[in-house]
């Protein structure tokens, strides 16, 4: 651990006794003796903070006596931690001094206790400043893919959500400032995550399972992003943007403004966003032998959405609230109804978010600090088809969170936390696959951290109630058939109209109580150097969606059937399972190695992680009827004739298995110059059930390096990415090739006037190469973009 100088010691302890009681002043220095200004200083635990002066020095006034723990932070240097003693007469010209890392250290928002990307147990990475504006995209998961350990699952570019060390969907929690984005991204990869990268501050990701915080949804992972739509301050400045690119004809405007007056602050952002039909290097459906354009059908998309938000800031904190509406519109790649515009199948997805942020500083003997956030959203994703809505989901879910912080006992710094979601979610039309249902969870958590010397010990646990309830839960009559070669063709004459009619209409109440334990230490062992460990067993709860789907699910190409049926001792009908339900349980051991400061910085993580009860689904080599009479995506055959099977779909039954999934992720960075910077990055994960067979889309091994060249103005990166070739694939997946990369940017500071205005180029796969992500359901139709040049300004004042 980072310690004060002798020199500064001896001065502590020499100082006149007519200095003011209670009072630290000090100095921040990098290791040149030069004034670091700006930087952060925070006293943990009690909640006050304040930055340092152009000199360097700051000051604290009226702490308490007694032990007390610095953290002192600044932009391109290690994060420093120090405990000090407060004695009566207080302590001046303390000298704190920050040691340079090329790996940037960013603070986490949304936990109660402290956490950053190099001095957690549990691996984090976090997205914020020039690169979120570099690499931020039209979906959250195509903005987070190139950070170490999160992949994308690439839905044609219009609804992508990030997949964490192979994990996605219900495992994966996408939340907004701290709170639940409450939308159906989750139940499809066809459903966008109601999210907006252009408007945020940063993106912050937990690898591994990050239930304390978040509940049991968040077994895999999270995804937080975090923007200032409920202001903490009211200091005046502001950021904008206008791009354009070429590969789908996009064009993007977005600003967002903080400001206030005396005890007031406001705050606004905007965005508009519009793209066509992208382009791409080769012919996109590798099954079609007829002529083909080089364009993914229906991948256009248009959004817009607006925040206002306002806080009302006082001495011990700030309460203030926000209203966001959010409007997307997009195609839905592969799920056509003909050649012209109108027979298109396309999303309308509506949002209107309502938070409720707060924190107050408490001068008590046991609590120095409540947060407080709340949230509701009222959230509308209909399918258009053919100019009419095919199917309706929807989405109400009100939110609160409460977290008190309490002031040290015997140098344990932490506190509890009280969390309450409810979740209506319904679904009607052709393609509602799953019935109506409202989820609720009552949970309640303890996170606890304390320093031993050069040792951080971290640990937690939470308990959760979580009920399911769904009164109208249908069985209908599924006669499903195998495609056998050999079968008579009267195998396959089925009276449709029994087909769907319904043998039952019953309700359903499930109740869980999921329990979450977590362990983990921070071991400065020698300066410069941390190593991790972070061992968890984190129980969840099935989603609705796994229990209680059954029906054509079009976006993923399946007949979705849920865990709460079984297939008969026939093998060719469904009923009810007489299985128990039960949690999912994962065992996850992280061990992490990082070294913090100098020209050389790195992260070497690796995990393991065993998945008990894993539910999944699985393909019981029947067919049922899709109930859709539609061409999707196959124009070939037009010209031949019409496949017997072109409206059945392939039926999968969500089961459980015991999973293993192992695997790492590596960086390192040097600091070669002042302003030449080289970075090498890798991930893995091999995702395996316990007793033989292979995951579906599971992410490739993945490796790459960037090259940074930064002066005062100018910005330039260029980076190359290798995607290995996937052939541990399951029954019924095809391998995919592996492919390379590359991309570069180049920016210039053009400071006018207040401003700071930015000029920028980017190019994207450069190469144009062929890239089709096995991750992706619709990777045999839909590959990446080709080569695509974007062009814009932004401005910060």
């Amino acid at each position: 651990m980072n310690r004060i100088s002798p020199l500064a010691a001896l001065i502590s302890v020499l100082l006149p006794t007519s200095v003011l009681a209670q009072t630290i002043e000090g100095t921040v220095v990098n290791n040149n003796g030069l004034a670091v200004a700006g930087a952060k200083v925070v006293v943990e635990g009690v909640g006050v903070e304040t930055t340092t002066d152009q000199a360097g020095r700051f000051t604290f006034t009226d702490l308490a006596e007694g032990k007390k723990e610095l953290h002192i932070s600044s932009q391109g240097f290690a994060h420093l931690h120090q405990d000090i003693s407060v004695p009566s007469q207080g302590m001046k010209q303390i000298e704190f001094i920050l040691q340079r890392s090329p790996i940037e250290v960013i603070d986490v928002y949304a936990t109660p206790i402290h956490m950053s990307v190099m001095e957690s147990a549990s691996p984090v990475s976090v997205l914020t400043g020039e690169t979120l504006r570099r690499q931020q995209a039209s979906t959250l998961g195509d903005s987070l893919e190139k950070l170490p350990g999160v992949q994308s699952n690439f839905h044609g570019g219009v609804a992508s959500t990030p997949i964490i060390r192979g994990l996605s969907g219900p495992r994966v929690l996408i939340s907004q400032n701290g709170l639940d984005v409450s939308d159906v991204s989750r139940v499809g990869p066809d459903h966008s995550v109601a999210s907006e990268a252009s408007t945020a501050q940063q993106i912050e990701v937990l690898r591994g399972p990050a239930t304390l915080f978040y509940g049991s949804g968040a077994v895999g992972g999270v995804v937080n992003v975090v923007d200032g739509r409920v202001p903490t301050d009211n200091t005046t400045r502001g950021e904008w943007l206008l791009e354009t690119s070429s590969v789908d004809d996009k064009k993007l405007g977005s600003f967002n403004l903080t400001t206030g007056y005396e005890s007031f602050a406001f705050y606004a952002d905007g965005y508009w966003r519009e793209s066509n039909d992208y382009e791409v290097p080769v012919a996109p459906d590798i099954d079609s032998d007829a002529p083909q354009d080089h364009v993914v059908k229906n991948s256009a998309e248009k959004s817009d959405g607006i925040t206002l938000g306002t806080s009302y800031l006082f001495d011990q904190g700030y309460v203030g609230v926000a209203v966001e509406q959010f409007n997307r519109e997009y195609g839905i790649p592969g799920h056509s109804h003909g050649d012209g515009e109108d027979e298109n199948v396309y999303a309308d997805l509506e949002q209107t978010r309502v938070q409720l942020l707060g924190e107050l500083n408490i001068d008590s003997k046991w609590i120095s600090k409540i947060n407080l956030r709340g949230g509701f959203t009222d959230y509308e994703h209909a399918e258009i088809e053919e100019g009419a809505v095919g199917t309706l989901f929807e989405n109400e879910t009100h939110e609160i969170k409460l977290d008190f912080i309490h002031n040290p006992i015997a140098d344990w710094n932490g506190g509890i936390s009280f969390h309450y979601k409810n979740s209506d979610v319904a679904a009607q039309g052709e393609e509602a696959f799953t019935p109506p249902s409202e989820a609720q969870t009552i949970a309640l958590a303890i996170m606890e951290e304390k320093h031993f010397g050069d040792v951080l010990l971290q640990f937690g646990g939470r308990i959760e109630r979580v009920t399911i309830d769904a009164s109208n839960v249908l069985l209908p009559t599924l006669e499903a058939h195998a495609h056998d070669e050999e079968a008579e063709e009267d195998d396959h004459d089925h009276d449709h109209e029994e087909e769907s009619e319904l043998t039952r209409v019953f309700a359903l109440d499930h109740e869980f109580t999921p329990v979450s334990l977590s362990a983990g230490l921070v071991w400065d062992f020698t300066p410069g150097y941390n190593l991790g460990l972070s061992i968890s067993r984190s129980e969840r709860a099935p989603s609705a969606a796994e229990l209680l789907s059954f029906g054509a699910h079009i976006g993923t190409g399946t007949y979705e059937v849920g865990a709460l049926f079984a297939l008969d001792d026939d093998g060719d009908s469904i009923g009810l399972t007489e299985e128990n339900i039960d949690l999912e349980t994962a065992n996850n051991i992280d061990l992490t190695l990082r070294k913090t400061q100098g020209d050389i910085g790195f992260v070497f993580n690796a995990f393991y992680n065993q998945v008990d009860n894993y539910y999944y689904q699985s393909s019981t080599g029947l067919f049922a009827e899709s109930g859709h009479d539609h061409e999707h995506e196959h124009e070939h055959e037009e010209s031949a004739e019409v496949d017997e099977h072109t409206d059945e779909l392939p039926v999968y039954i969500f089961q459980t298995d015991d999973v293993i999934l192992h695997g790492f992720e590596a960086q390192i960075a040097w600091q070669a110059t002042d302003t030449f910077k080289a970075t090498l990055f890798s991930d893995y994960v091999r995702a395996r059930l316990k007793d033989g067979g292979d995951l579906p889309r599971t992410p490739p091994l993945r490796f790459g390096t960037q090259f940074s060249y930064e002066t005062a103005h100018l910005s330039a990166h260029l980076d190359i990415t290798r995607y290995q070739e996937q052939d541990r694939v399951s029954s019924d997946e095809t391998a995919t090739d592996g492919y390379t990369l590359v991309d570069a940017s180049v920016s210039y500071d053009l400071p006018v006037s207040n401003q700071d205005i930015a000029v920028f180029l980017k190019g994207n796969n450069l190469t144009d190469t062929e890239a089709r992500v096995h991750t992706s359901f619709l990777k045999d139709i839909a590959p990446r973009p080709g080569r695509n040049i974007s062009i814009g300004v932004r401005g910060n004042f």
